[in-house]
Order: C-alpha cells, then sequence, then structure tokens
C-alpha cells in the first residue's frame, strides 16, 4: 500500500511542480510584467526550489561525449555489449583521428566497472568513467530499475547477480585475453564471491581487482547503515520495507525494495547538509550565480534519481553481507546458472592483484571492512596486494571529485599498469627488426623500429602472418661496401635472431602472446 500511496501522491502532485517551474521562469524574465515586482529574483528562486523538491526524476544520461587524452580531444561512442533482463553492459569505445594517439589507445588496458546496486543508477559513477576513460578500455553494469522488469522475467537474487559478472568478465577477456576489475561499494562482495568461483574452477581470472568502499568484513567498524541491517530480522525486512510494484510500470506485481526508501535513507543520514545545500542554492539563485545553481542541479539530478532492488536480491545481501556475514565465515554456497551449489573459496585465488581503497571519513563502509579482503585472500602473494586509505575522504570521495581524479586515480592507474601485459607491437618489432650494419670501430647498438598499429582486439584470428617482414641476420653483412666489425649481439638481439630461425608462425605466435602479464603467473586453463 505505501508504494500505491506514494506513487498517487507524486501524481497528485506533479502539476503543482510544473506550475512552480513555469511561474519560476516567468518571474525570472525581465521582459515579463511579474519580472518587474521589486521581489522577482526572491519568488522565482523560491518557485524553483518548490519544482526540484516536488519533481519526480528519471534516470540521467552518462553524457559522455569526448574525453581529452594528452591535449587530444577523443570522441567517446556508448553502447550496449551485452544486455540481460536486469543488466546492460555498457561499452565505451573510444575513436581518433591522431594516429599517435590511437596508437596509445590500442594498447591500454580493458577494466570492467561493477556499479553498485544499492538504490541509484550506474550513472552515479560518471566521474569515475570519465577519468578512466583517458587511459583504459572501459565497460561498466548498469543495472535496470526493477520496476520496469516484467514479472515473466522472474526474479532476481545475489546468485543471479554473481553469475552476471562472471558472464561480463568472460565477455571482456575473449575481446582482449584478459581484463581488469574494479568494484565500488556494493558490488565489492559479489564480485569477490564471482573471480573466487572463477578460480575454484581453475578458469582465466581478472589481472588485478580494485576494491573501493565494500562491506567485504561489515563487522568491522559498524556504522549507521551496518547497524540497521544487523539489529533487524529477515522478517521485520521483509514486512516492512518490501513491496508490490504499481500497476502503472511493466514490472507490475514484483516484489521490490522501492527507490524512494532507500533515497529517504540516504537523506535520513545527514539531514542537516541537505537542508543547507538546498538553502544555498536558493541564495545563488538569488545572487544571480549560475554556476553554483548549475553545480548544484547536476549533483541532485544524480542523487535523486534512484531505481526499484528485486525483493529477492535486496533480503539475499542483508542476510548474507550484514547479517551472516557468509564471505569472510567461509560458509557462502553460490548457485550457478546451470543450478550447480558451489562453495565461495576467495583463498583459492592466486593470479589476481588485490588493491583495495578506503576513505578515511567513509560513513558506509567503516574503516578496515574493504582492508579485510586481504585477510581472506590468502592464496595471492603479499607482493600483489596493496591496501590504500584516502585521507580526508568520504564515501563518494574515493571514486568521484577532486580527491579521486587528483589522489585516488594515478595510483589506481600505476597499480593496473603493473600488473598490464607488455604492448604486442614490442613484441613484434623484435622479430622484424633489421641487422644493423656497423662502419664504426666501436660496436653501436641499433635503435628499435617504430612500432606498427595493432587492432584494439588483438585475437589471433586477426592477426596474420607476414613472410617478407624478418631479415634475416647473417644475410644483413654481405651487402656493406666497407670492411666491418662485427659487434656482439645483445641478448635482445640474440632473442630476436633466433626467433626469426623459428619461421614466421612463430612470430605470430609471439604476437597473440602478448596478452599474457609481464610477471610469471601460472598456467591457467580456461573453460
Amino acid at each position: 500500500m505505501l508504494y500505491k500511496f506514494y506513487e498517487t501522491q507524486r501524481s497528485l502532485m506533479e502539476p503543482f511542480t510544473d506550475l512552480a517551474q513555469s511561474a519560476a521562469k516567468v518571474y525570472a524574465n525581465p521582459l515579463s510584467l511579474f519580472g518587474q515586482h521589486p521581489l522577482s529574483q526572491r519568488i522565482s528562486a523560491g518557485y524553483d526550489l518548490l519544482h526540484r523538491l516536488g519533481k519526480d526524476y528519471e534516470k540521467p544520461e552518462f553524457g559522455l561525449r569526448t574525453v581529452d587524452v594528452d591535449g587530444v580531444e577523443v570522441a567517446i561512442h556508448e553502447r550496449i555489449e551485452l544486455k540481460k533482463p536486469f543488466c546492460e553492459l555498457r561499452r565505451f569505445k573510444r575513436f581518433t583521428d591522431d594516429v599517435d594517439t590511437l596508437t596509445k589507445l590500442k594498447d591500454q588496458p580493458a577494466v570492467l566497472i561493477v556499479a553498485p546496486l544499492s538504490g541509484h543508477y550506474a550513472t552515479l559513477l560518471r566521474d569515475t568513467v570519465k577519468t578512466m576513460l583517458r587511459d583504459h578500455k572501459v565497460y561498466i553494469t548498469d543495472w535496470t530499475n526493477a520496476r520496469l522488469v516484467p514479472l515473466s522475467e522472474g526474479h532476481f537474487s545475489l546468485d543471479d547477480y554473481i553469475n552476471y559478472v562472471q558472464e561480463f568478465i568472460r565477455h571482456v577477456q575473449s575481446r582482449y585475453g584478459n581484463c581488469h576489475v574494479m568494484s565500488v561499494c556494493q558490488p565489492t562482495v559479489p564480485v569477490l564471491a564471482a573471480v573466487s568461483l572463477m578460480a575454484s574452477r581453475n578458469e582465466l581470472t581478472p589481472l588485478s581487482m580494485v576494491m573501493m568502499g565494500g562491506p567485504i568484513d561489515a563487522r568491522k567498524s559498524p556504522t549507521a547503515v551496518n547497524n540497521l541491517a544487523m539489529n533487524k530480522s529477515i522478517e521485520w525486512f521483509e514486512h516492512n520495507v518490501i513491496y508490490r510494484v504499481p500497476t502503472r510500470f511493466p514490472g507490475a506485481g514484483r516484489k521490490v525494495y522501492p527507490g524512494f526508501l532507500q533515497h529517504s535513507g540516504f537523506v535520513a543520514m545527514n539531514p542537516s547538509n541537505h537542508a543547507r545545500s538546498h538553502y544555498d542554492y536558493f541564495k545563488d539563485l538569488v545572487k544571480g550565480d549560475d554556476t553554483s545553481a548549475d553545480a548544484h542541479r547536476k549533483f541532485y539530478d544524480e542523487y535523486n534519481a534512484v531505481l526499484d532492488m528485486d525483493a529477492q536480491y535486496y533480503l539475499d545481501t542483508i542476510k548474507a553481507v550484514f547479517q551472516e556475514f557468509s564471505l569472510v565465515s567461509g560458509n557462502w554456497d553460490v548457485k550457478g546458472v546451470e543450478g550447480k551449489i558451489e562453495r565461495v573459496r576467495p583463498e583459492d585465488i592466486k593470479n589476481t592483484a588485490l588493491l583495495s581503497i578506503e576513505g578515511e571519513l567513509d560513513d558506509i563502509s567503516g574503516s578496515g571492512q574493504t582492508a579485510a579482503v586481504h585477510t581472506i585472500c590468502s592464496g595471492v602473494d603479499k607482493a600483489d596486494q596493496r591496501h590504500i586509505e584516502v585521507k580526508g575522504a568520504g564515501h563518494y570521495g574515493i571514486f568521484a571529485g577532486r580527491r579521486w581524479r587528483e589522489v585516488v586515480y594515478p595510483q589506481v592507474k600505476a597499480f593496473i599498469l603493473a600488473y598490464q601485459p607488455k604492448p604486442a607491437a614490442e613484441t613484434a618489432v623484435s622479430v622484424a627488426s633489421p641487422a644493423p650494419v656497423l662502419t664504426n670501430p666501436e660496436p653501436v647498438q641499433p635503435e628499435p623500429a617504430p612500432s606498427f598499429v595493432l587492432p584494439e582486439v588483438p585475437t589471433t584470428a586477426e592477426i596474420k602472418p607476414r613472410t617478407a617482414t624478418p631479415v634475416v641476420v647473417e644475410k644483413a653483412a654481405p651487402k656493406a661496401t666497407e670492411p666491418m666489425v662485427k659487434a656482439k649481439p645483445s641478448s635482445k638481439l640474440a632473442k630476436s635472431a633466433g626467433t626469426s630461425k623459428a619461421g614466421t608462425g612463430k612470430a605470430v605466435v609471439s604476437v597473440a602472446e602478448a596478452a599474457k602479464p609481464a610477471r610469471k603467473r601460472p598456467t591457467q586453463r580456461r573453460t
């Protein structure tokens, strides 16, 4: 009944919010009769604020059209790579006609960003995505509002979430050989479960995982959010916060945790801050400070746009993450796509580097909750683990805003790059480089040949043998017209010559194998 009452109230208020918007425009127009009133600025500001407090906020768009890459403006094309009933995998494809920039983009790491399904849309990570696009190929999970999913698609559980993540990881791996995974807040737990299951099956796991502000172990430094989830029973949540979607939506009849309840909880955590922010917005409108007013609109257009979550998923998360602590307790069983029950064993992860990030002032995921990943992932070498605590940052500060761009991102970029395989072009050049002709008395090392441009998707099917490229070192010497001093080949040239003798087919293999990481990693079987 509460959901129906809320929608009825919102429908009744909609004409008045539209009227307030019109009145704000009329009083703000100096050419109108009402705009001549001495208090027109204040009246217009009041109506504008009333409109924003009462309006319905739809899902925003990412709106990323271009990104600056080392001073070059690169075009962005957003497209859906995979479409599932409850989620879409989006890719932000980059385009440029600058040859040097294009070559640079093709060798950059592929990163799957798993956005939270906790009330807000994936566009909450817009700043995260925009920053990552400078140096990475970016994919993101865009979760669907449950009230828009028909009942015929069935329910969505936490196990389904984990299965979705595994499918998305395999999809990106199929294009680039492997990838890196970044999870923000809530998805740290299901992402770790997904990678653990893949490791237990001896599947290829991501090169690295970046976990930001998530409740890996919610028992550490519990916050107000944790306390609510821990102190109420599952039955209490089921009877007090779960409602059916009204008939006006495609998902009519589906049991959900409504987004407006989650939004109310967010506001209730810091009501004075939100009240002050709205009052500052009113004063900015009166003063004519359009820059500050636009910044307020952009933030609250995102913050006030919320989605419904399927009841099964919501209750599963409360139980597994905040009440039974199944991940850290080692007793979490997940049902796969084929119905097989599998135990989540984080200790089976051995070939994926770990980076955890926490905000010093995080009031949603307390101190130590994310860092707990290093304890349970005992199979990962300590040299491949790192933890960062961002001083002065709250929950949102670790993935958005100035601290994210200036403090966190440079460290994330360096960590991912450290575990990214060397570009395939480097391997190809070592095979195809001609032998140097030496005329000096002292041996001189040859300069490396310029790298040729590889396709963005380095799959073996697209790399064709080139029989004319390799040059045999021994045949280059007779062409010299002057006496030469034979220089002792460097280790790199010796390796190149050895590779040339192996034939053209070997050169193709060296290019295809560039997806292997720079450090030595145990062989994994892909299934």
